[in-house]
């Protein structure tokens, strides 16, 4: 119980949060449940774009707990997306590293890797676009759940759908 009261303070029933790479999830409830002949209290999470799926967090598990993050707040985005244009690209060139490092971001979904992310896919992409090539499936699948966990987040907070989110965007880093 002593887990559930230190994180009664940063989540509580019926929050919004995002978890990871699952995007944005309502807290449902905090309850005790048996899983693998042990009895322990969970996170309920429903994704809110997924309908259907359930999440269960188990309390205490810090590993866990730490994907568990408040959503933005809308100036917040905006200092986002005003800071893209000056963020770092993460580009590894060997394909392996690379995998494992977007890997890691979409795991860990900070928001700043994650632009960092999308973007230097997306500069990749268009460099490759200019000599007639295309960009490796695997990078665009990245960018995309990428451009998933970030506009979803945007869109839910900003009131508006996930397809208005990069005109949103390019709107806000040409007012800079």
């Amino acid at each position: 119980m002593a887990a559930h009261k230190r994180r009664a303070d940063m989540f509580s029933v019926g929050d919004s949060v995002v978890y990871g790479s699952n995007g944005i999830c309502k807290l449902e409830g905090i309850e005790e449940m048996d899983m693998n002949q042990e009895t322990r209290l969970y996170y309920v999470l429903r994704p809110v774009f997924e309908t259907g799926s359930t999440l269960y967090v188990p309390v205490g598990n810090k590993e866990l707990e730490a994907k568990m993050r408040q959503l933005l707040n809308a100036d917040e985005i905006r200092t986002l997306v005003k800071e893209m244009p000056g963020e770092e690209l993460v580009w590894v060139e060997d394909d392996k590293e690379r995998k494992e490092l977007y890997k890691g971001i979409l795991s860990a979904g900070e928001r700043v890797s994650l632009v960092k992310l999308i973007k230097a896919v997306f500069l990749r992409q268009q460099e490759l676009k200019a000599l007639g090539k295309k960009l490796h499936v695997s990078d665009e699948r990245f960018m995309k759940d990428a451009e998933k966990i970030l506009y979803g987040e945007f869109a839910y907070v900003l009131g508006m759908k996930r397809e208005e989110v990069l005109p949103y965007i390019l709107a806000c880093m040409e007012e800079v």
